[in-house]
Parts: structure tokens; C-alpha cells; sequence
């Protein structure tokens, strides 16, 4: 099984429902800035969640196409207002939304596609309770995900950060999404609420690995994969689970927060996090949660959607970007 290709046959679905859920209408340039992320493509993660949870709970896609274009709607929507909160000019390798329509254009983008993706799940075709159960799941989510990233910048102005803290930052951040995809996936696939709940924690658990091993391969992906300068979170002064660590271990990073650094001494701090442990130690954290994660779908019977819910799991910490 090719996970990829597993993937791309289901997100052809998700693109084609993002063109026509999602219209270019008047006024144009609204529309044209609310789909310029979610046509730049993107992996289709959480969209492929929704699908394959519900193929694995006995549905099918068309069932719950809607709910994964909604979702990653969602998620778009998040990245759009990231972006200007950071300050980051490029995505997916094209200029940000904010750099080509100012931040006042980009706002408006990120919140038609958040309004739009409640209005398709409400709109969808199946049992009016779950609807509403799954649209109550997308709201809690979207709030819990502001939650996050307010944590996220309040950290910037903490001197230190506890590991509990970091967790709870990046389940709210970046795991509930996954969460909420695979719950919703299976309860408009029919599933009960016990099954739902377990596919929630597989998403939650596949979702917190997910950012930890982001926070991995920023320290050990080549600039050329990766797409960006190497050790940026060091030198941002990001408090994340390798930054912790170290911290806690009396790891003294002279680059820490600095902004910029040569090329020697990010590789001197680099070195530091290896001898130290630190870097192993997020990945084994990340993959304690992969294996909590995947336990969760022996609810699950056999099927070839659940391998591959697998396998997305592994995946969260095999890439390499």
C-alpha cells in the first residue's frame, strides 16, 4: 500500500468539493482570496480523516464529503490567520494571503472560510442529531484551537514553559483538528458515540506526535527539504518539547531567542540538543503517543480504511518535512 496514493484517490474528491462548495462569486476577490490556500493543495490530512474514518466505521466517502471539505476549511482558516499573527510571508510556497490582499483582505478571507464551513456541514445529507452533534464537535474545536494558539504567544513571553504546559498547548494548537476530523468522520459514518470517542483519541494522540516531530525536523531536515532555515524555532526562542528539555537539563543554547545565528553556531547548538537527549527524547514522546494513538482504533474491525488510518499514524513521525 502506497499511503500517498491512498491519500491523492481521496483528496481529488476533497478538491473537486472545494470548487464547487466553496464558489467564486461576487465579490471576486473575496473569493479568490478565500480559496487561494485551499487550492494551493496541501497534504489533506485531516479531510482524508474524516473519509477514512468513516469507510472504516462501514460508510463511504460521498457520505461524509461535505464534513471533510468543512474541515479543511477549517483548517485553512487557522493557517491564514497564523500567518499574519506571525508575520510569516510565504505558504505552501507562494506569498501569503496577507502579502497579496493586506490583512484586513486576508481576515475576511479566513473568516468566509470559517462561516462557510459550518453552512456545508449544516447543508449535508444525513441524520439531523448527528449533524448537530458534529457541529457542536467543529465549534468547541475551532474555540479550543484559539485556546492554543493564545497559549502559543503567551509563551513567547514566559521564561520557562513546563512540559504539561507545551502538551496542552499543542493539543489545543494543532491535535483537536484531528480529533474533531476523526470523530466526525465516524459519527456521520454511523458509528456509535463509544466508537466516535475512540477516534477522537486516536486523532488527538496522532495529532500531538504530529507537533512534536514538527519541532524535530526543524532541528534535522536540510534547509533544501525542509523549506526554511534550519534551527529557526531555536533561534525564534520557541519553547518547544526539544527547547524544554534542554532548558531543564542546564543546556546553555547561546542562540536561544537571538534571532539569527552563523552557521556554526546553530550546528554547535544543534550538537548540544543531541548529546544532551533532547532530541531523542521528543521523538520517543512523539512516538509513546503514535503507539497510545493507534491502540485506540482496535475498536476498529478489520478493513482497509483502518490500515490506513495506520499508517498515518506511522507516517506523523516518518516524513520528512
Amino acid at each position: 500500500m502506497n499511503l500517498i496514493d491512498e491519500i491523492k484517490k481521496r483528496s481529488v474528491h476533497v478538491d473537486e468539493g472545494i470548487r464547487e462548495m466553496l464558489p467564486i462569486k461576487h465579490p471576486e476577490e473575496l473569493y479568490k482570496a478565500a480559496r487561494y490556500l485551499p487550492d494551493a493543495g496541501g497534504k489533506r490530512l485531516r479531510p482524508a480523516a474524516v473519509i477514512l474514518t468513516a469507510e472504516a466505521v462501514g460508510s463511504d466517502l460521498q457520505t461524509v464529503l461535505p464534513a471533510a471539505v468543512a474541515v479543511e476549511l477549517v483548517h485553512n482558516f487557522t493557517l491564514m490567520h497564523d500567518d499574519i499573527m506571525d508575520r510569516d510571508d510565504v505558504r505552501r510556497g507562494m506569498p501569503a494571503a496577507h502579502v497579496k490582499w493586506g490583512e484586513p483582505g486576508a481576515i475576511l478571507a479566513g473568516d468566509t472560510l470559517y462561516s462557510r464551513a459550518f453552512e456545508i456541514i449544516t447543508r449535508m445529507d444525513n441524520d439531523p442529531a448527528r449533524i448537530v452533534k458534529c457541529i457542536y464537535i467543529l465549534a468547541r474545536t475551532c474555540t479550543e484551537i484559539c485556546e492554543g494558539q493564545w497559549l502559543d504567544v503567551e509563551f513567547e513571553h514566559k521564561d520557562m514553559v513546563s512540559e504539561k504546559e507545551y502538551i496542552q498547548m499543542v493539543e489545543k494548537k494543532t491535535a483537536v483538528l484531528y480529533g474533531a476530523a476523526c470523530k466526525i468522520g465516524a459519527l456521520l459514518g454511523g458509528s456509535s458515540l463509544e466508537v466516535a470517542d475512540q477516534m477522537y483519541e486516536f486523532g488527538r494522540m496522532i495529532g500531538i506526535a504530529f507537533q512534536i516531530y514538527d519541532d524535530v525536523l526543524d532541528i534535522v531536515t536540510p534547509e533544501e527539504t525542509l523549506g526554511k532555515v534550519r534551527g529557526s524555532d531555536i533561534m525564534e526562542g520557541k519553547k518547544t518539547l526539544i527547547a524544554i528539555h534542554a532548558l531543564n537539563s542546564g543546556v546553555q543554547l547561546e542562540i536561544f531567542g537571538k534571532g539569527k545565528a552563523s552557521r556554526g553556531q546553530l550546528e554547535d547548538a544543534i550538537r548540544q540538543l543531541e548529546e544532551s537527549g533532547s532530541i531523542e527524547y521528543a521523538r520517543n514522546v512523539a512516538l509513546a503517543h503514535i503507539r497510545e494513538g493507534k491502540a485506540k482504533l482496535d475498536v476498529l474491525g478489520d478493513s482497509e480504511a483502518k490500515e490506513i488510518l495506520l499508517a498515518i499514524a506511522d507516517y506523523m513521525i516518518e516524513r520528512s518535512y
